[in-house]
């Protein structure tokens, strides 16, 4: 009893000791994923059921946006570096993300979906690498991890949240998804009203050494060798890791109705809320390596289960798996950047980061898509269950220590 006692006000001192600047950033990425995946979460049964494009074209429609919110996170991750001013950046990707909310419900055409998700995305990515960045630059080297595992707990109470509000507003409006993008207006600007009044940068974040142009060939070759490295094997570790769209995917026709469909994601979120603070403080004592790798073994569990499922309860098994997956991985390769980069270049760091993982999540998604359309699911989650288990000795081999 007085151990389990010590555990608990050990891991709630953690806790506390969290700025609260960087638990502010997480109540702003719940809010945003509230609203997000009340629309993604239906959005690929709606582009199939109501404007009627195919699976591939899901695939590459967010394979696109995705690479697209990556390849903006270049630029403002380096602008971050060389302003000093993380949060500005940070409330222009959320303020142009809250502005697209209000396109999804009016669209009728593939082409502004597209669009939509386009600017969404391109508001991600202005936001994405200053935001992570500024994570590392407030908390403590000793809570990295924490800090890291707190931020994406918030924002996946928030993935978990939007679903299961979608599924509500779905039984309350008779299955119409138009009133439900609407409603999901709301608590996109929310998010930036938080961001504005509670997030700061800290005072020694003005000036620095920053180069004039982070992006030059000498500016990013100074990152070093360790964060290259990790930045060559995360790359690597996003070729399993196709769009979320598939998975929301694998749970329509005959395993869930369309009004359910995103129970996908609750289950998905679930896992990765059980274990992302966890991972993430974890790793600050145990170290970084052995919990990525767990995480791709677990990756590569959920792929063969997602492969053969038909039921409801084995595909919802499936993504509680992948999500788990996610708890265990996404924090700690977050921490792994912050570890190996230098401190006034996190913010280009993290957005080099973010290009080649995009870039790598586009292929995925480009091929699992094909794989679909052309041979059937369980090809594309068997190639990604394949992939997955290639990628635990990739780490254990090639990733740099890390914390």
């Amino acid at each position: 009893m007085a151990a389990d006692s010590n555990h608990r006000r050990v891991k709630f001192g953690r806790l506390r000791r969290i700025p609260g600047s960087v638990w502010a950033l997480g109540f702003v990425s719940l809010l945003m994923d509230v609203s997000s995946e009340m629309i993604h979460s239906l959005l690929p049964v709606f582009l199939v059921a109501e404007i009627g494009v195919g699976v591939l074209a899901v695939g590459l429609i967010e394979g696109i946006a995705e690479a697209t919110a990556s390849i903006t996170k270049v630029f403002s991750g380096a602008l971050s570096d060389r302003l000093g001013r993380r949060k500005l950046l940070a409330v222009a990707g959320y303020g142009l993300a809250a502005l697209t909310k209000p396109i999804f419900p009016l669209v009728d055409t593939v082409g502004w979906v597209f669009l939509a998700r386009f600017a969404d995305r391109v508001g991600k990515g202005i936001r994405g690498a200053p935001r992570d960045a500024l994570v590392a630059d407030l908390a403590p080297a000793n809570l990295r991890g924490a800090a890291y595992g707190l931020r994406q707990a918030l924002d996946t109470a928030g993935a978990l949240a939007g679903p299961l509000i979608a599924i509500l507003l779905m039984v309350v409006f008779l299955g119409d998804m138009r009133r439900v993008f609407w409603l999901a207006v709301i608590p996109a600007f929310a998010a930036v009203l938080v961001l504005v009044v509670f997030v700061h940068d800290p005072p020694q974040r003005a000036g620095g050494d920053a180069p004039r142009n982070p992006l030059r060939r000498a500016a990013l070759r100074s990152l070093g060798r360790r964060y290259w490295m990790t930045v060559a094997v995360a790359g690597f570790l996003m070729l399993p890791r196709f769009s979320e769209a598939l998975l929301i995917l694998r749970g329509g026709g005959p395993a869930l109705t369309a009004a359910f469909v995103p129970l996908v994601l609750v289950a998905m979120n679930i896992g990765y809320l059980l274990t992302a603070y966890p991972a993430g403080s974890l790793s600050d004592r145990v170290g970084r390596r052995g919990m990525l790798a767990g995480g791709y073994i677990v990756l590569a569990l959920a792929d063969l289960v997602l492969a053969s499922a038909e039921a409801a309860g084995t595909v919802l098994s499936g993504a509680l798996l992948w999500g788990l997956h996610m708890g265990l991985t996404q924090g700690i390769l977050a921490a792994l950047v912050a570890d190996t980069a230098p401190a006034r270049r996190r913010g280009t760091a993290f957005g080099v980061f973010h290009l080649v993982t995009g870039l790598a999540v586009l292929l995925a998604s480009v091929i699992a898509g094909w794989l679909w359309q052309s041979m059937g699911p369980a090809w594309a989650f068997g190639a990604g269950a394949v992939v997955a288990a290639l990628c635990v000795p990739a780490i254990v081999i090639a990733l740099p220590r890390g914390g």
